[in-house]
């Protein structure tokens, strides 16, 4: 029995974080029907994230296609959709006309800028919506242009995350208080939230987490990744002093590199001489240097090679489809011993 087993989950086909998120719903347990006009096509991005869910084609534009729709959201605890603000209610699927079908409906609404304010009716992706939020400022290196960070931080984490537990919160008030709920998650709002750290550090100490300044984006020489003999890289994390020291000492570096840590003046030597030190080595020779200790070094992996990483292979973390890698769902709900 997965956590979400018996609920039933109504989603109108569109990409980005609203089919990631009824993904993440239907690999715990939920029943998705994901609707979709006749002929629409599916993004190649977008085919893995929404397999082994049932998928009907339905013209919105009839009254026998409309009918079927009501009957089917009638039924359902949870509504899923990811247009532009006005869209659904155009259509005549709008939450007032949902909830009278449906009093108890979760109505989940995934957009970039969200459904109200000035820049609410825009189009935008992933770069411009953590853009004006101040995450994409302070990713890239110092003194060089902000750099793109795919669309793992704002259409997966700030986006499909945030709707994903904002339905399944509402569900559950829902359950309890036959109650349903409009879930207005706005890929600003959810990065946003994630920054909310950032802007503790901004209040307590005035530093706007520039690029390459900050203790997690390249900001010290302990924290960063490091190019080796062959071309590969290292991350190196080791923050807490107990675990620089190991790094030092299984790296072969002296007593005088472990006093440096926190001496600011000395971080561009101590960075110069780590990059000179990586490249004495190849990654794989680094890896098996670090393997098995808390230095907090560990190679950058590809995705192939992440899929034959021997931790990864020992958490079960990748099925196969068709010979391909594809992550399994997470997180791993276990029975209590």
């Amino acid at each position: 029995m997965k956590p979400l087993n018996g609920v039933n989950v109504i989603e109108f086909a569109g990409i980005g974080p609203a089919p990631f998120a009824c993904m993440l719903l239907a690999q715990m347990g939920a029943h998705i029907v994901r609707i979709s006009r006749p002929n629409q096509t599916v993004p190649m991005g977008t085919q893995a994230t929404i397999a082994g869910r049932e998928a009907i084609d339905i013209d919105l534009k009839s009254e026998a296609g409309m009918e079927e729709v009501r009957q089917r959201i009638s039924q359902a605890e949870i509504l899923v959709e990811g247009f532009r603000p006005g869209v659904m209610e155009r259509l005549g699927l709008g939450p007032q006309a949902c909830f009278s079908l449906k009093p108890s409906l979760v109505y989940g609404r995934m957009t970039g800028w969200g459904q109200s304010g000035p820049m609410s009716g825009m189009a935008g992706h992933d770069i411009n919506y953590i853009a004006i939020t101040g995450a994409l400022d302070a990713i890239g290196e110092a003194g060089r242009k902000p750099s793109t960070p795919s669309n793992l931080v704002g259409d997966l984490g700030g986006g499909a995350l945030y709707l994903a537990l904002g339905v399944v919160a509402a569900l559950v008030d829902a359950r309890a208080n036959g109650r349903g709920r409009i879930v207005d998650a706005a890929i600003v709002d959810g990065t946003l939230s994630m920054l909310t750290g950032a802007f503790g550090i901004l209040a307590a100490t005035g530093k706007r987490n520039e690029r390459g300044t900050s203790l997690l984006n390249g900001g010290t020489p302990w924290y960063d990744t490091y190019e080796t003999a062959d071309g590969g890289y290292m991350s190196l994390g080791a923050i807490e002093p107990e675990f620089y020291r190991c790094f030092c000492q299984k790296a072969g570096l002296g007593p005088e590199w472990i006093a440096a840590q926190h001496d600011t003046a000395q971080w561009p030597t101590l960075r110069a001489h780590l990059e000179a030190l990586f490249r004495t080595r190849t990654r794989d020779e680094w890896a098996a240097c670090f393997d098995g200790t808390d230095a907090c070094c560990v190679p950058v992996l590809s995705l192939d090679e992440a899929a034959r990483n021997q931790h990864l292979q020992a958490r079960g973390a990748f099925h196969f489809v068709d010979g391909h890698p594809r992550p399994v769902p997470a997180p791993k709900f276990l029975n209590p011993p």
